[in-house]
């Protein structure tokens, strides 16, 4: 736990009461004590310390400071076809450590339905990995998941309304990642599209294609789900920061 995150409902007159295994590590792990401070920001808002006030067998008192901005939003919103249960958890954790503004899980046609029904999409399940990344990165931006059941309805309803530039990644596609790459920023994000195991069909690709989507490929290997993600979102922000230095 590199950053002690902390929900809007549990500061009180300044105060926080932490319980649970967030007090546990506090106590076992930091093995802090009255007069120590502990990094901690707030959900959706800004970051500062934590005072500890008091200490018992299996709570924290503290007097919580927040200063500073507000946390920034990400500039990569991934569209991902729903993977098998063990490599979402993977990605909603390191996604989120990566710097992942929204996630859009949705069905494609070589996405298994019973993939809709892991206990991992419930809301509360995917929420505590997020929080887990948040907690890794020292960040206190919560990225939203969105679940879209159909793919039809994404690409012609959905899709129009995100703001952004779209790739695709596609084995396919005669371009590499920095022939399409276009620099972010906190109002125009980039949309990145993932597929399952056994890659987007015809039909997908050119529905992205068709509202201006770039295909580019990752090379001749062809990658895991879950390291796809990470290894993009690693690409990607090694070349926001290599432009933002020209």
């Amino acid at each position: 736990m590199n950053l002690l995150l902390l929900e809007p409902g549990e500061i009180r007159n300044g105060q926080a009461l932490i319980g649970g295994p967030r007090a546990l590590h506090l106590l076992r792990v930091l093995q802090v004590r009255p007069g120590s401070v502990v990094r901690l920001g707030l959900v959706g808002d800004r970051q500062g310390k934590g005072e500890v006030l008091q200490v018992g067998e299996a709570e924290v008192r503290l007097q919580v400071t927040l200063g500073g901005p507000l946390p920034a939003p990400p500039l990569v919103e991934l569209i991902l076809a729903l993977p098998r249960p063990i490599m979402l958890q993977r990605i909603l954790k390191q996604g989120t450590v990566l710097g992942l503004r929204r996630l859009h899980l949705l069905r494609s046609q070589r996405v298994e339905k019973s993939y809709f029904a892991s206990p991992v999409l419930a809301p509360e399940k995917s929420r505590a990995l997020i929080l887990e990344g948040m907690e890794q990165a020292m960040d206190t931006w919560m990225p939203e998941v969105h679940i879209h059941r159909q793919f039809r309805p994404f690409v012609e309803d959905v899709l129009p309304q995100l703001p952004g530039r779209g790739i695709i990644a596609h084995p396919q596609a005669k371009l590499q990642l920095a022939d399409v790459f276009i620099p972010p920023s906190a109002n125009c994000p980039l949309l990145l599209a993932i597929g399952p195991e056994g890659g987007w069909n015809d039909y997908e690709v050119n529905a992205f294609a068709s509202r201006g989507f770039s295909p580019f490929s990752m090379g001749s290997r062809i990658l895991h789900v879950d390291t796809a993600v990470v290894a993009l979102m690693a690409q990607l922000d090694l070349l926001v920061q290599l432009r933002a230095k020209r």
